[in-house]
């Protein structure tokens, strides 16, 4: 839990894939279909670390069932509040992870954003 914690706070995208299962469930608060593997969810995350600004979390919360680590972050002139719920599998690696996001404006700031965003990055990885 640390080393992600760590490279989500440092915005280090490969640190925080490496932190990830290979059949990593995501669940964005943008859309309702969680988003399955490591790759995948890669892209995601790879361009959350783009467009959030000031990111620091708040509080974290351990639980039976894993973490909740609550954070504060910009998105453009927007500050948004959400939390990270986070499930690792018996080797430590991020198996579940679900993201919620308030308020609704910053929220569709966030979606805006990466939306922007992962269109750059799908086009830098089809490049040879």
């Amino acid at each position: 839990m640390e080393s992600f914690r760590k490279a989500v706070e440092s915005g280090d995208a490969d640190a925080l894939i490496a932190t990830l299962a290979e059949g990593v469930e995501f669940r964005s608060p943008a859309v309702h279909k969680p988003y399955v593997g490591r790759n995948e969810t890669g892209v995601i995350l790879r361009a959350v670390t783009r467009v959030f600004e000031d990111f620091r979390y708040t509080h974290t919360y351990e639980g039976a069932d894993g973490w909740v680590l609550v954070f504060e972050a910009r998105v453009g002139d927007k500050q948004v509040q959400g939390a990270d719920f986070v499930h690792t599998d018996d080797e430590g690696l991020v198996d579940q992870l679900t993201v919620m996001i308030r308020p609704l404006s910053g929220l569709n700031a966030v979606v805006a954003a990466m939306g922007a965003e992962i269109e750059k990055i799908l086009g830098e990885l089809s490049r040879p």
